[in-house]
């Protein structure tokens, strides 16, 4: 039977605490197993739906600025109060795009207050509500508001996380009106994951995917089901060392007429503290390449250029196969 020291350790969660004092003093007391409710509470809040994967995706996909020149600027004020102004210049278009936007968070009332203005006239609001109403139960209301068109919509979506699951809720008001509803649960690291979307008006499903994957701390690995099981996708993350990290994705399109499987692989590489870079090649032939520098706290730039190899010799292929692109982050 267990001693009273081990049974009080084990409620209140000191697991490691118990197993350091049976292993050195075996003699006191026989094995005791916690009861699962405490095991259940060692169990992370696995990753959304939209997060699956998400290692791999941001490996390939973020810090590669080739689409033309941005700039953001971030400020936060004493009393919570955060101010973003972000634009882009298309390289392609030189069309320029930006907005400004205010944010207001209620830590005390876990209240989040989001109001943006496009220059493109839209008006985005957004309001998010967490824990209080239940713990682990998030509400966010997200509306658009193009006045000039008359044109409006509104996304109502309830998040609820626990141990060992992560669920989600959406409502579109003005389209459909839409429901769609995603989980995810995890164990032990292995993930499983499903989205299903239902149209009220038609009284159908109008789109169904599936998870699933495993994640450890050093390595990660998903498959994707989407488009009604007509895509599926395979990526894999892995931190080889503190400062290597690779990658790599795979789809292959059921409804695609030229068939095969698009594949894309990635590396990065920390030069110090302050820089890194990145590089990635897809089975197209085009090479990505990625240079961020921190230039001091809250300043960051970053630079990005894209080759088709198969047209390095063709002189007529121009911006259409080659891009380049920089930019640049002021946060205070």
């Amino acid at each position: 039977m267990p001693c009273e020291i081990c049974i009080r350790l084990a409620e209140l969660g000191l697991a490691s605490a118990w197993l350091l004092l049976f292993h050195i003093s075996p003699h006191l007391c026989t094995p005791y197993h916690p009861p699962d409710t405490l095991i259940n509470m060692a169990q992370p809040v696995p990753p959304s739906w939209k997060d699956l994967g998400k290692s791999s995706s941001d490996l390939l996909l973020k810090d590669y600025p080739i689409q033309g020149t941005s700039l953001e600027v971030k400020t936060l004020t004493p009393s919570n109060v955060a101010f973003k102004v972000a634009g882009t210049r298309d390289s392609k278009t030189n069309a320029i795009a930006g907005d400004i936007e205010g944010k207001y968070v209620d830590f005390k009332n876990g209240l989040t207050f989001t109001q943006a203005w496009t220059t493109t006239n839209l008006l985005r609001t957004q309001v998010e509500l967490e824990n209080q109403i239940a713990k682990g139960l998030k509400l966010d209301l997200a509306t658009v508001l193009n006045p000039a068109k008359a044109q409006k919509s509104a996304i109502l979506t309830a998040i609820y996380k626990q141990p060992s699951l992560h669920t989600r809720a959406t409502v579109d008001l003005f389209k459909g009106p839409t429901f769609t509803a995603d989980t995810v649960v995890g164990r032990d690291g292995f993930l499983v994951g499903a989205e299903a979307s239902y149209d009220v008006l038609s009284g159908a499903i109008s789109r169904y995917a599936g998870a699933v994957g495993y994640s450890a701390p050093e390595y990660a690995i998903t498959l994707h089901g989407l488009g009604n099981l007509s895509t599926f996708s395979a990526s894999y993350y892995h931190k080889v060392s503190k400062d290597v990290e690779a990658g790599a994705k795979a789809v292959y399109d059921t409804k695609s007429t030229t068939g095969g499987v698009s594949l894309e692989v990635g590396a990065k590489a920390y030069l110090d503290n302050a820089a890194f870079v990145k590089a990635k090649i897809n089975n197209a032939g085009v090479l990505c390449l990625g240079y961020t520098q921190a230039l001091r706290p809250g300043v960051k730039a970053a630079f990005g250029l894209a080759l088709d190899t198969t047209k390095l010799n063709d002189a007529t292929a121009g911006t259409a196969a080659h891009k380049v692109g920089a930019s640049f982050t002021f946060n205070s």
